[in-house]
């Protein structure tokens, strides 16, 4: 496994620099001058024109992709344009932030969404079967922008049970904490809820149809055992598959939550780079994404050896069997 680990890890490179490209090209077509943005309306073409030289901008599209890419092969990410601080130290600071708001949600869509779906597929074609595949499906179709206001309405504006926006501290207390975190992990855990519901239906649907799973019906064994033991364990792996996907998007999808609810994440740091045309930080926190998004398929692949010991490494196809 450690050899397959390391190919993978080489693996990684070049994807990573297509990254680098695309966003380095996206960037570019932003409408606006950042300069421009920076000075206001009231500057002068003279002190736009200043500020762009100071910045590189006025340096030919090669020259400043050349720049970027030998910055990142050191480890810098640039210097944000508008913060005046290098832009891996403003993703840190947000980082944690995006970090403690995904995994709640992970955690919210887990607790709910794989018990719905073994539920569902043990008792299936019934009226909870039913009433779990319409629930997940109204899961999957809600827009999270619209859920997050109707949440802020109804349970900070109407009953005043929860913040509308912003992040608590420990200093406030704990409760104050977890008050502020409800509804934000509540609204990016819906989608990914469904999803698991789903996913985890289906695969244990195709599990309990197996020989093995009828035979361990016939020597009598409980119910419990024989979906929790046998068949739980054998569904596993489309499970793991749509975890190492939920949690890449939890992280990118983090922008309009953050954004809805004014959590001081790296959605909300995108969302203001944006605004202000500094495309050094949209450029570096999409690439800090991305290398977050192949580690975790990475991670996810470890987790099909431990999960299923079968799989073999030695082809250097994670997903291949003996």
């Amino acid at each position: 496994m450690g050899k397959y680990i390391l190919k993978r890890l080489v693996d990684l490179l070049p994807t990573i620099f297509v990254v680098a490209i695309i966003v380095f090209v996206i960037t570019r077509l932003i409408p606006g001058d950042p300069a421009a943005v920076m000075l206001g309306p009231q500057a002068s073409v003279e002190d736009i024109q200043e500020l762009r030289d100071d910045l590189g901008l006025n340096e030919p599209l090669h020259t400043q992709f050349l720049q970027y890419i030998g910055d990142l092969v050191q480890g810098d990410f640039g210097v944000s344009l508008t913060y005046n601080q290098p832009v891996i130290s403003l993703i840190m600071d947000r980082f944690p932030n995006t970090l403690v708001l995904a995994f709640s949600a992970l955690v919210i869509a887990l607790l709910i969404g794989i018990p719905a779906g073994i539920i569902s597929a043990s008792k299936q074609n019934s009226v909870m079967d039913y009433t779990v595949m319409v629930i997940s499906l109204i899961g999957v179709s809600i827009p999270i922008f619209w859920l997050g206001v109707m949440l802020v309405l109804y349970f900070s504006v109407n009953l005043g049970w929860f913040p509308a926006t912003g992040m608590g501290t420990m200093d406030e207390g704990f409760i104050t904490y977890i008050k502020h975190l409800v509804l934000p992990s509540i609204t990016l855990a819906t989608i990914p809820m469904a999803t698991f519901a789903r996913i985890t239906r289906s695969s244990m649907l195709e599990v309990i149809s197996q020989d093995y799973i009828k035979t361990a019906r016939a020597k009598g064994l409980k119910e419990f055992f024989v979906i929790g033991k046998h068949a739980f364990k054998n569904a596993l792996t489309p499970i793991l598959t749509v975890l190492g996907m939920q949690v890449s998007a939890l992280l990118g999808g983090a922008v309009l939550t953050e954004t809805i609810f004014s959590w001081p994440g790296m959605g909300r740091l995108i969302v203001d780079a944006i605004d202000k045309r500094d495309f050094v930080v949209v450029q570096g926190t999409v690439l800090f994404i991305a290398i977050i998004f192949v580690l975790v398929n990475l991670l996810i692949d470890v987790l099909y050896k431990i999960v299923n010991p079968r799989v073999n490494y030695s082809s250097g196809k994670g997903g291949e069997g003996k």
